[in-house]
């Protein structure tokens, strides 16, 4: 049971932290790519809708070479830690988070834009409206990067290597105790990671529904 509350705790801890980081990054990102008219436009949001459907076997593949002993960031020695799956795990969250802003962004009234901008609003009082009125928005691309990568497996055992006490969460748990044999033990963590989903996932849409309804 300590081991479980342990795993459980872990899962938690580096996917807020990983969320909170790519949401911080994706955000303003999102609303400059949404908002903004530039050379290379449909470029940027091919990449990123690309970056949405990356493997994220393949994130956890370069993060891993990255930080490999012989890897250009090798020496700071991250491979195998709660840090190396965080990197991770902001890097599959991000162009998911920026993918939903812009798509939410740009469904914004443009003469909202106009009147700010007539009413002299600096582009950081501008981008603080913007965010006011597309809050359901973002509140839908937090959950959908909440969701790409609290449910990760292949990039999290990758550069986590699933270490008892220390690395191991919740989705890496389910596939060594099913490899065990272990069926309850993963049954069990399967539904704890069910449930985490469920309740966060819940939350999230009650604010939602209650901000439409303002």
């Amino acid at each position: 049971m300590n081991e479980l509350f342990e795993v459980v705790i872990t899962s938690l801890q580096v996917s807020g932290i990983s969320l909170v980081i790519a949401a911080l990054m994706a955000i303003p990102l999102g609303a400059v790519i949404g908002l903004s008219n530039f050379r290379g436009k449909k470029l940027v949001l091919g990449l990123v809708n690309t970056g949405m459907g990356l493997p994220p076997i393949l994130v956890g593949l370069v993060v891993a070479l990255l930080l490999w002993r012989s890897g250009p960031l090798g020496f700071l020695g991250l491979l195998y830690s709660r840090t190396a799956i965080i990197i991770a795990q902001t890097v599959i969250a991000i162009p998911i988070i920026t993918a939903f802003v812009m798509v939410g962004l740009q469904k914004i009234d443009p003469e909202l834009i106009q009147q700010t901008t007539a009413l002299g609003a600096t582009r950081w009082q501008m981008f603080i409206i913007l965010v006011r009125e597309a809050k359901l928005a973002l509140l839908t691309a937090v959950m959908a990067g909440f969701g790409g990568i609290i449910s990760e497996v292949g990039a999290v055992m990758m550069v986590g290597g699933n270490i008892k006490g220390d690395t191991r969460v919740l989705t890496t748990g389910i596939l060594l105790e099913t490899r065990m044999g272990n069926f309850n033990t993963a049954l069990v963590m399967g539904l704890v990671l069910l449930m985490i989903s469920f309740v966060i996932n819940l939350t999230l849409t009650i604010i939602q529904q209650k901000d439409s309804r303002q």
